[in-house]
């Protein structure tokens, strides 16, 4: 199990009410409150203790953030860029609407991701509740957004973005949408 997995699984172990505080801190920074650093120092000074891979502390911040509003069940072969293309509007101005917000997403600087982030998350939230999708790749998404703006500074040859766009387009034109 990767780092990022054992925070995964950190996460979803979390009761009902401090997923709620988790909720409740949206929009802050993590030294914004007491309470809230000691639940996100509590989840991931344990794994950074064991190993330097954990991921870093600002993209995990914003996924335990986002995971509080909406914490869906992990299904690791499910990207968040697949599921909202699966779910994309058929009609035109809806299609539009739908892309332009995607791409705003993904043009949308690291420091900023949070509310576009909640957006992509409440529209997979409805497609998990209509039965479209079990869940979302959070490790995925987790190892995606701490390399977000490295683009080939990474060891990888491509910028993530770059990846979800094709990732979001593949599930849009599958002639079977599921």
């Amino acid at each position: 199990m990767t780092q990022t997995e054992a925070f995964i699984q950190r996460l979803q172990s979390l009761q009902a009410g401090e997923q709620s505080r988790l909720r409740r801190l949206a929009g802050q920074p993590l030294d914004e409150t007491l309470p809230g650093f000691d639940l996100f120092t509590g989840l991931w000074w344990p794994l950074r203790q064991r190993s330097p891979a954990v991921p870093r502390r600002e993209p995990s911040w914003l996924v335990a953030k986002v995971f509080g509003a909406f914490p869906l069940p992990d299904a690791p072969a499910a990207r968040l860029a697949s599921v909202l293309g699966r779910c994309e509007p058929r009609d035109e101005l809806g299609r539009d609407r739908f892309r332009a917000r995607f791409d705003s997403l993904l043009q949308t600087p690291s420091s900023r991701l949070e509310r576009p982030l909640l957006w992509a998350l409440s529209v997979a939230a409805d497609v998990v509740a209509a039965g479209r999708a079990r869940g979302i790749a959070w490790a995925q998404l987790l190892d995606d957004l701490s390399i977000w703006e490295r683009g080939e500074q990474h060891r990888r040859r491509r910028d993530v973005r770059d990846d979800w766009a094709e990732q979001y387009l593949k599930a849009v034109y599958q002639p079977e949408r599921s």
